[in-house]
């Protein structure tokens, strides 16, 4: 086999597996695409090791989160991208070892901040009470 006919061979086989990827270890999911060991979860794409997750695509390791894409390690999770190791983040995008913000992008071991700025806790849930009828979440 010469070079030309491995590639050949081996793009055939990948169009093969696109058009039907398969998911395995998934227990009481719905609608999931390429994932792998998913449960309680439904419209995963890509996706492994999330328990009661919905609408996420790209993640691992998520608990009780939605749409998610590109998240890690993380659980409580609502709209966000690329954070990892973080929990109850809402509409936040690159944080990474965060707990409860909303809004925020790029920080860092940050806890209670909203568009980015410190609150107490306090003061945070009672913005976030405000915020969610705002925004329309739950």
């Amino acid at each position: 086999m010469n070079r030309t006919e491995f590639t050949a061979e081996l793009r055939r086989l990948e169009q093969e597996l696109g058009r039907d990827i398969p998911n395995f270890g998934c227990i009481s999911s719905t609608n999931l695409t390429a994932s792998g060991y998913c449960m309680f979860s439904n419209n995963l794409e890509n996706c492994f090791r999330c328990t009661h997750c919905t609408d996420c695509q790209d993640s691992s390791h998520l608990s009780h989160s939605t749409g998610c894409q590109a998240c890690h390690q993380s659980a409580y999770m609502t709209n966000s991208r690329n954070c990892h190791n973080s929990a109850y983040l809402i509409h936040c995008v690159g944080c990474t070892d965060c707990n409860y913000c909303v809004g925020c992008v790029g920080l860092h071991k940050a806890d209670f901040h909203i568009l980015n700025v410190k609150y107490s806790r306090s003061e945070f849930f009672a913005i976030l009470k405000k915020l969610k009828r705002e925004l329309g979440i739950k």
